[in-house]
């Protein structure tokens, strides 16, 4: 062999082996980005709290399950270990990437809660996806792999979307419920000019009090009405807008749960029974209301609005805290199958927290304080931010606050100070905490700092969340089994 053909032969070589050299690791923002577009997706489809945790749970465990089907990812599966998820499809024609799988389940899982959303969300959806797998096409994964690993997020994410369909979800769609006319039994007081002002999105400059899903007919309105309120699907019912008028969620509670066993698991302990006799534990409870608010400062009402997380305005209480570990996973330099694992593990027991929590709201049906409040010590109290339209016992915020914070301190430690960053593009400033545990803290006292309840909803609501978190800690194992 010639010099020349020795020369060329050995280019040919490198020019292969560098064919053949794997992709690099999956860059974590890659998740970050899923986040980032999911809270984007839920303030301006103005979702309530329990359906957005549903949607970020179902989502959550799509991205992971991409993850974990690439052999590289040190993930385990958690088919078999989430309620009614006996198994899910694995990798059969060869290795896949765990990227590409894990942004094509996504898409489609995403693409199907969201399909009587804004038509915007569902384009942001394709376009991330697309955008995704560009890249990862990009950084070295060859056309075989990319299109085994599409292959393969195709059938995730429709597995992912079976079991969804059978949660119980859409059997509460159809059912109607009658609120009690009682006394002694939590009624709705919200007015929908309360609300209004925080109803507002990127989707819709318009919130019409008959009318808070904001569609409108076509034939009648304006071009110009049209243009800038992009309507919305009036026929939909698995997207349900936020409608501070009616109860949400009555029915919440009897969802199956993603991990405890049903929302009865970590029941609180029962609330006092209702009074307004002085001296009755009721009594007692809403005295020690009365006493806190009497005691409010500026930097209280400050730490109420920072927490008030109400849709649209701030998004919900549950992706709060999907914004913090959107933040942990540059701050604490996760890799993208721990960001995946982070955000699914937390997204779980926020969903379940809701469920447990609304399986004793609708049960206690424990009066808000502004009625008290009016009935026995103050008629001319007023809250500091909207009572949010559903019962008062126990408090969603607290218990679904602690049971992510389980998954945080447990994933990524509880003893570095951090400053979240969530409210800063709605004008509030950065909030500094010691640690997960002082800002779940925080997040319980601001709700009797706001005015929406009592002591012992945010002290057991701690207590019921901690529970819950425990339980997801112990029963789901992202990590094979060493022998």
């Amino acid at each position: 062999m010639t010099l020349r053909r020795r020369f060329l032969a050995a280019i040919a070589l490198l020019a292969l082996s560098a064919c053949a050299r794997p992709a690099p690791p999956t860059d974590p923002q890659y998740v970050a980005q899923w986040l980032r577009s999911s809270l984007s997706f839920v303030r301006s489809e103005r979702l309530g709290p329990p359906v957005a945790a549903r949607v970020s749970a179902y989502g959550a465990v799509a991205l992971y399950e991409g993850f974990a089907a690439d052999s590289l990812s040190g993930l385990r599966t958690l088919a078999g270990q989430l309620n009614g998820l006996a198994t899910l499809p694995v990798p059969t024609d060869g290795a896949v990437d765990g990227g590409i799988v894990a942004a094509e389940a996504e898409r489609i899982v995403l693409d199907s809660l969201f399909r009587d959303g804004f038509a915007g969300t569902r384009r942001t959806i394709d376009s991330l996806a697309r955008a995704q797998v560009a890249g990862r096409t990009a950084a070295g994964v060859d056309d075989a792999m990319r299109d085994r690993s599409l292959a393969h997020g195709r059938t995730l994410g429709a597995a992912v979307l079976a079991w969804a369909a059978t949660d119980g979800f859409f059997d509460t769609r159809t059912r109607s419920w009658s609120p009690p006319v009682r006394r002694d039994q939590w009624e709705n007081t919200v007015t929908q000019d309360q609300f209004i002002p925080l109803m507002l999105s990127g989707e819709s400059d318009l919130v019409a009090p008959a009318n808070p899903g904001v569609t409108v007919d076509l034939e009648r309105a304006g071009e110009r009405f049209v243009f800038s309120n992009r309507p919305k699907n009036s026929a939909g019912t698995t997207l349900p807008t936020f409608n501070p008028v009616r109860p949400t969620e009555p029915f919440w509670g009897e969802l199956r749960p993603f991990v405890i066993a049903d929302g009865d698991e970590c029941r609180p302990p029962a609330p006092p029974a209702y009074s307004e006799a002085p001296g009755s534990d009721f009594w007692k409870m809403g005295r020690a209301f009365a006493d806190s608010m009497a005691a409010l400062t500026p930097e209280k009402k400050q730490t109420a609005l920072f927490w008030a997380d109400n849709p649209v305005a701030t998004g919900t209480p549950g992706f709060h805290w999907i914004s913090v570990v959107n933040q942990m996973i540059a701050r604490r330099h996760l890799s993208a199958p721990q960001a995946a694992e982070l955000f699914a593990l937390t997204s779980v027991a926020i969903a379940d927290a809701f469920i447990g929590c609304w399986k004793e709201k609708y049960r206690s049906l424990v009066v808000r304080p502004v009625a008290y409040m009016h009935r026995v010590f103050d008629p001319d109290f007023t809250t500091v931010i909207p009572t949010p339209p559903f019962p008062e016992y126990s408090s969603g915020h607290s218990v679904q606050s602690a049971a992510a914070v389980q998954v945080l301190i447990a994933l990524v430690g509880d003893t570095v100070a951090f400053s979240d960053s969530t409210q800063v593009d709605v004008g509030q400033p950065p909030r500094d905490f010691a640690n997960f545990s002082a800002a779940r803290n925080d997040v319980a006292i601001s709700r009797i700092y706001a005015g929406v309840h009592y002591v012992p909803a945010v002290v057991d609501g701690i207590d019921q969340g901690v529970c819950i978190g425990n339980r997801v800690l112990e029963r789901l194992k992202t990590r094979p089994v060493t022998p």
